[in-house]
């Protein structure tokens, strides 16, 4: 991966200057190559990552392992592409092993999340199975530990 998109991973807010600083270039040349990235579907967005289990909020996130039938022409696409327009599906991805799709959605309750599956995932054509798995605490996310407390990694001299 490009160092540039390495670093916009790292922290997207970072200032052009000092990107440019630790690439060895100059702060016009990071804004080219930023808006070029944009241009080119590279950069799709920047997002903030956030401690859920922190937030005053009663959502609920799962994950769902969708296993599909791909249809003659379109492939898995046709289908993926009408399941992501769902508002509660968060990302989605292609997988490969004993499912086809790995959904990550989000409701305001457990309820929310079982009526979406039943009554909108699991009766739409081609698909043929689904296994809903509700997360309850995020330990990690997208590279961002979420540990309240700041851990010392050194080894205790002493028990």
């Amino acid at each position: 991966m490009d160092a540039l998109l390495d670093l916009l991973k790292k922290n997207a807010r970072e200032s052009d200057e000092i990107l440019a600083k630790e690439l060895n270039t100059t702060a016009e040349d990071i804004r080219a190559r930023i808006a070029a990235y944009e241009q080119e579907g590279v950069i799709r967005g920047f997002q903030a990552v956030l401690n859920t289990d922190r937030l005053e909020s009663s959502d609920v996130r799962a994950v769902i392992e969708l296993r599909i039938r791909p249809e003659r022409e379109g492939g898995f696409d046709r289908i993926a592409t009408r399941i992501s327009k769902f508002p509660q599906v968060e990302s989605m991805f292609l997988m490969s092993g004993g499912y086809d799709l790995l959904l990550f959605v989000k409701g305001r309750s457990l309820q929310e999340v079982a009526n979406f599956v039943s009554a909108r995932l699991a009766p739409l054509d081609g698909v043929l199975s689904t296994a809903t798995h509700f997360m309850l605490k995020t330990y990690k996310d997208q590279s961002v530990l979420m540990e309240s407390e700041p851990h010392d990694d050194r080894l205790q001299v002493c028990p």
